[in-house]
């Protein structure tokens, strides 16, 4: 550490080498100079001790990638984020280099790119694919293992993504295993009803949620069009509107009922399940359906048995004791004469967001993909085989399972606030001369404390230095250059002692509000990571920062307990308008909800959006799908504004300013047709070198001639792909 006392006054200051006691250990040979200006040593040594070298496979240990990651991301020998879209079977020459799919897609496309612009959502397909797949295998492993004597079909609840391409894949891919759609509003139904038409007629349309009389019609025309429509009851007088209608249009309804179980298990994505959850009817209700459906002689339409612990469920051993308690309902049920068949144990099957693999965490689960399955398929069949009761299909809702993974949020830091000491502009002994008697005391304690080494001393008289000359600022009789100079030297004195915060606030383009609104609103953390440069080792530490005018706008969470993320130093000038290199995080496992319930919080839009295939042969992969994020008039256009009205009223304010004699008329004309541009940008920082500005005559106005401006595209025609190296 250098000598702290030799920064603060030469008449008191103590021999070259000088240190606090009992750190002779550290170093003492360099001093500061009499301006406050710490040597040439990079101060953050202090703090971190970097090796001299680093490996990816040391970035891959230090973000835990390998753990929440497996088997879709690793770290290549570029250093980049690699993606492996076929999971475990995805063979070497398939991996995606991550940098180069954003590279590619935000050059220009003069450049042969496509011209989008950050934040950027990109989807990939083939994991999405990978992981039905997955999930399916393993139940059939499960099925084979235990013999059990019936199959398992899943849905996909659509609220958890209700992209077209997404749904409209679903349903492709898992058209060879009977895989369904689960909806819960009129929307989300017609979309389902409109998909499947396309998929496996034995695929199930399971309706849930609260249900009007129109819900309950369209549910009905559905089964006209022969899809596999399941009426699941959420509250008891839902009933009554299933049987008059149904007899109306002439329909034979399937129901199902939603059981309220005693199961349930704590933490926030508990709160639904048991006795007192929101959707369901409880045992004497349930018991009252199956009288009614006897005395109208509908009792054969009872077909399906529906309940939800709640999600992320944590262990097996949760999960069977719900299981098993439902299986004896179903067992009951057919007791009492309803035909029965499929028990639809919901959502809860979790993700594992940190790689902890813990059953004691609502952002991670102690179990596997098989050991899922498995625990499900023997808490059935123990109960039915006990009760001597056939086995009935096996149904799960598993959204955020299927596509957390497909999809990653990327975003560039496009600044960083520094924690190095900044030369003192004004002279120590000008500050000295300036300083009152009562400050100018609270000076000479610090550096008395300075010289005998009394570090808790130095900073208790840095503080009250501090606070004295900010309220000597507030009365005039302290000038700024001072008071400035009093922050920076009490600023040093922390640094030097080791007490400051190091910790960053790198400033990123993106809006959490929009893009990560669970983080905002439930404290749901994601794995966020640089998806480059992690052959570097990170030299700094830091929070993200976005771009809305709100404190909560940031995020300082991170898993594994951390309260700031390993980062390194910006390139260049570290801004967005610098010449400095991109620096591109990636937020990973976000696939489920955020798309859906992220809003237009300071008018920020969504992301623009690519959906990315592993493409075999010369090229690994190929973009099937682009569409920009929303620009600033599709976004005022949310807020029932007009925006070729607001340009209406702008360029009548400039032909106004022309005719008065107040501007010129070509400037006007030129500024009016510059606005008119800015209704057609993304709402998001656009770097420099993708916005020409161009002076407007001689009046000083400037506008932005090459705003990027990308129509939505389907290029399956015509692929346009790009070839990892």
């Amino acid at each position: 550490m250098p000598a702290l006392a030799c920064c603060l006054d030469a008449s008191v200051a103590p021999p070259i080498g000088y240190a606090f006691a009992g750190e002779s250990g550290l170093p003492t040979s360099e001093v500061f100079s009499s301006s406050g200006e710490p040597p040439s040593t990079n101060i953050a040594a202090a703090f971190t001790a970097m090796p001299a070298t680093w490996a990816p496979a040391q970035s891959a240990a230090l973000y835990r990638i390998n753990g929440w990651g497996a088997p879709y991301f690793t770290v290549n020998s570029s250093g980049n984020i690699s993606i492996r879209p076929h999971g475990v079977g995805t063979l070497a020459h398939q991996e995606i280099d991550l940098l180069k799919v954003v590279k590619k897609v935000s050059e220009p496309k003069s450049s042969g790119g496509l011209g989008l612009q950050l934040p950027l959502i990109v989807r990939f397909p083939d994991v999405l694919k990978n992981r039905l797949e997955s999930l399916q295998s393993a139940f059939n492993i499960a099925i084979q293992s235990h013999g059990y004597e019936a199959h398992y079909q899943g849905v996909y609840p659509v609220k958890c993504n209700h992209d077209r391409y997404v749904v409209e894949d679903i349903v492709e891919f898992g058209s060879g295993f009977r895989f369904g759609l689960e909806a819960g509003s009129k929307p989300e139904l017609l979309l389902a009803m409109s998909c499947l038409c396309k998929g496996n007629p034995e695929a199930l349309l399971v309706c849930n949620g609260f249900k009007d009389a129109e819900y309950i019609s369209l549910a009905l025309v559905a089964r006209k069009l022969h899809l596999s429509t399941v009426i699941v009851l959420e509250q008891e007088e839902e009933l009554d509107l299933v049987i008059d209608i149904s007899r109306k249009l002439g329909v034979r309804p399937v129901i199902g009922v939603r059981a309220k179980l005693r199961t349930k298990h704590s933490g926030h994505f508990g709160s639904t399940s048991g006795e007192k959850g929101k959707f369901g009817l409880t045992t004497v209700q349930i018991l009252r359906v199956v009288k009614k459906l006897e005395q109208y002689e509908m009792l054969d339409c009872l077909q399906l048995l529906h309940f939800h612990i709640g999600s992320q469920i944590p262990s097996t051993a949760l999960l069977a004791d719900g299981v098993g308690e439902a299986a004896q309902i179903y067992c009951e049920l057919v007791r009492l004469g309803a035909c029965v068949k499929v028990i639809d144990i919901g959502g809860g099957l979790g993700i594992d967001y940190d790689g902890s693999k813990s059953q004691d965490s609502d952002i991670s689960v102690g179990y596997s993909l098989e050991e899922y399955a498995s625990a499900v398929v023997r808490a059935v069949q123990l109960v039915c085989d006990r009760k001597g009761m056939k086995h009935p299909v096996l149904c799960s809702e598993s959204g955020r399972a299927i596509v957390s993974h497909h999809s990653i949020l990327l975003f560039e830091a496009v600044s960083a606030s520094s924690y190095q000491s900044s030369p003192m502009s004004y002279g120590l002994q000008d500050l000295v001369e300036s300083l009152p008697n009562d400050a100018l005391a609270d000076y000479g304690n610090l550096s008395a404390a300075a010289v005998h080494g009394e570090k808790d001393t130095c900073l208790l008289y840095a503080e009250q230095l501090k606070q004295r000359c900010v309220e000597q600022f507030k009365e005039g009789s302290l000038g700024i250059e001072q008071l400035a100079a009093v922050d920076g030297l009490c600023e040093l004195v922390s640094k030097v002692i080791g007490v400051s915060d190091p910790i960053r606030t790198y400033h990123v383009n993106l809006s959490v509000f929009t893009s990560i609104p669970d983080f905002w609103g439930i404290g749901q953390l994601f794995p966020i990571i640089p998806i480059h440069r992690l052959d570097e080792c990170p030299a700094a530490r830091g929070i993200l920062s976005d771009l809305t005018c709100d404190s909560d706008g940031k995020i300082d969470k991170f898993i594994g307990g951390e309260s700031s993320l390993p980062l390194h130093e910006l390139e260049g000038s570290g801004c967005i308008n610098g010449d400095g290199g991109s620096y591109y995080l990636g937020m990973f496992l976000g696939g489920a909800y955020e798309e859906a319930l992220g809003g237009v919080h300071n008018l920020f839009g969504g992301p623009s959006v690519v959906r990315v295939s592993q493409c075999n042969g010369p090229h690994s992969f190929v973009v099937t799908h682009a569409a920009p994020g929303p620009s600033c008039g599709d976004v005022l256009r949310m807020m029932q504004f007009e925006p070729h009205l607001m340009f209406e009223t702008l360029k009548h304010r400039a032909e106004e300013l022309a005719n008065n004699g107040d501007d010129d008329s070509n400037g006007s004309m030129a500024l009016a047709s510059g606005l008119a541009r800015y209704f057609d940008s993304m709402p998001y920082l656009v770097a420099a070198s993708s916005c020409s500005l161009t002076a407007a005559g001689s009046n000083g106005y400037y506008y932005c001639n090459d705003v990027p401006n990308v129509d939505s595209v389907a290029v399956e025609d015509e692929q346009w792909s790009y070839c990892v190296a």
